[in-house]
């Protein structure tokens, strides 16, 4: 798997401050969370990038992995578009420590094991919508020093594809590390829940202030 990710771009307004990166979920494609960037950077400070899963898979679009159950993405497949996803990242035109990381379900897996991977440079600030934290044999995350870092989870209570309980337990697991990261939960399925766009937004600012 050595092809580069196709990508949509958004220019920022100006000189870029940082990045802002979006990551889909199963069976979407690059497309899916592009609105998302004026959503949550409507002045355009950041230069906005949203990129495409690697696999094809049944029943069809972009993946990141092959389902291996939850918490367990397949190990054959994660590793692999690990390692295109972050040189993807590190090959922005912004630092990684200017760029701020987030996704949804798929997307936010990846966004916590390209955020927090043991050895990975951390990015400016991660956001994970209606995911969970991934547990691979062979992987690990890393939760030090973690006091202060802006983190921001979003989940949906009726979620039957991810239960609520992963969010929560993601959540758990930062503040016992020290941080303190925003959390949202509302009455939705498994989507994005406009109701906290603002508060992203507003994250998202904060976070490359």
């Amino acid at each position: 798997m050595a092809q580069a990710l196709r990508f949509l771009e958004r220019p920022a307004a100006d000189t870029p401050e940082g990045a802002l990166v979006l990551l889909h979920g199963r069976g979407a494609d690059e497309y899916d969370l592009f609105p998302l960037l004026d959503a949550l950077d409507p002045e355009r400070r950041l230069l906005g990038i949203t990129p495409r899963g690697p696999l094809s898979l049944p029943p069809g679009g972009a993946h990141w992995y092959r389902l291996g159950g939850i918490p367990n993405p397949d190990p054959a497949t994660f590793f692999p578009t690990l390692e295109v996803a972050a040189a993807f990242l590190d090959d922005l035109p912004v630092p990684i420590e200017r760029v701020v990381l987030g996704g949804f379900s798929q997307g936010a897996v990846m966004s916590w094991a390209l955020g927090l991977g043991a050895g990975r440079r951390r990015p400016a600030a991660i956001m994970a919508l209606s995911g969970f934290m991934p547990e691979v044999e062979g992987f690990d995350l890393d939760l030090t020093g973690l006091a202060g870092y802006p983190v921001a989870v979003a989940h949906g209570s009726l979620d039957p594809v991810i239960p609520v309980e992963f969010g929560l337990a993601a959540v758990e697991r930062l503040r016992s590390a020290g941080a303190s990261p925003l959390w949202r939960e509302t009455s939705v399925p498994h989507t994005i829940d406009p109701r906290v766009l603002p508060d992203l937004q507003a994250f998202v600012a904060s976070a490359l202030a």
